[in-house]
């Protein structure tokens, strides 16, 4: 019995992801692509780089790439960023809330525009694109391409759950998440859409270079992580398509923990 799915499971829908012009979501567009689906790249800055990333896509086959600049941290800019993705593509059916950003500081030292940023972008954010989603997948009603109305998926963190001491904003925006999540999974169940989060432990993308991008950073993190490698954007990207396709079709309000074993708390493998 051949156990393998279909490498154009996502065939036929449409999808957007934010903040997809690099890191995790540049990932998980291109696998989403990969999978058949038709895919919205957001971006805020660097146009250029989004319309590569597109290109490339366009050419290796599977699904077609647009790309939309969009601040989504701006309701005007989310509600111009999906009337322009449903132009272009008729309707969505998989909706990626990736974009995220960090202002690192002590508590003592932290003002009040590096706490408001990190909230607006990646709560607020997330709040916004979440609800044009449902307001999107009820509008169209449902599609004979999947199972469910539709999927929105939450890029969280494993600092829902671990507390991060100098990156309170940070951490505050991804335990919001979780329960963003949970809550509007709980209400939009009934209309068969399933909502869900991937929680990335450390992955080696821009955001946190520093802590991967030398061989003694990369080892003191590893202590962190009991499966002994920091991960890449690939390893978040299968699990969104997995989570996007009819293959999870029964899994709705969960977190999945995309992390090597980072939420194991390695630090007491010997007893603490």
């Amino acid at each position: 019995m051949n156990t393998q799915p279909s490498p154009q499971r996502l065939a036929g829908q449409n999808a957007l992801v934010t903040g997809a012009n690099s890191g995790i979501g540049e990932g998980i567009a291109r696998e989403l692509a990969a999978q058949g689906a038709n895919v919205a790249i957001n971006y805020v800055v660097q146009p250029a780089v989004a319309q590569k990333i597109c290109d490339e896509i366009n050419k290796a086959g599977g699904g077609k790439a647009i790309a939309i600049q969009g601040d989504v941290s701006k309701e005007a800019d989310v509600l111009a960023m999906f009337a322009q993705a449903v132009k272009q593509f008729g309707t969505l059916d998989i909706v990626c809330s990736n974009a995220g950003i960090q202002r690192d500081s002590k508590l003592v030292d932290m003002t009040l525009e590096q706490w408001n940023q990190v909230i607006g972008v990646n709560l607020t954010g997330a709040f916004m694109v979440a609800r044009e989603a449902a307001r999107e997948f009820t509008r169209r009603g449902m599609r004979d391409v999947s199972k469910a109305l539709g999927k929105i998926i939450f890029t969280s963190s494993v600092h829902q759950e671990i507390p991060w001491a100098g990156h309170c904003n940070y951490a505050t925006t991804k335990g919001g998440i979780m329960q963003l999540m949970e809550s509007i999974a709980q209400e939009l169940a009934p209309q068969k859409i399933r909502v869900n989060s991937i929680c990335p432990g450390a992955i080696e993308t821009a955001i946190n270079r520093k802590a991967w991008s030398t061989p003694e950073a990369a080892a003191s993190l590893e202590k962190l992580i009991p499966f002994g490698r920091i991960g890449v954007p690939a390893d978040i990207a299968k699990v969104a398509a997995w989570l996007a396709s009819d293959e999870s079709d029964y899994i709705v309000g969960a977190s999945i923990y995309v992390d090597g074993g980072m939420t194991l708390y390695p630090g007491f493998a010997t007893g603490g």
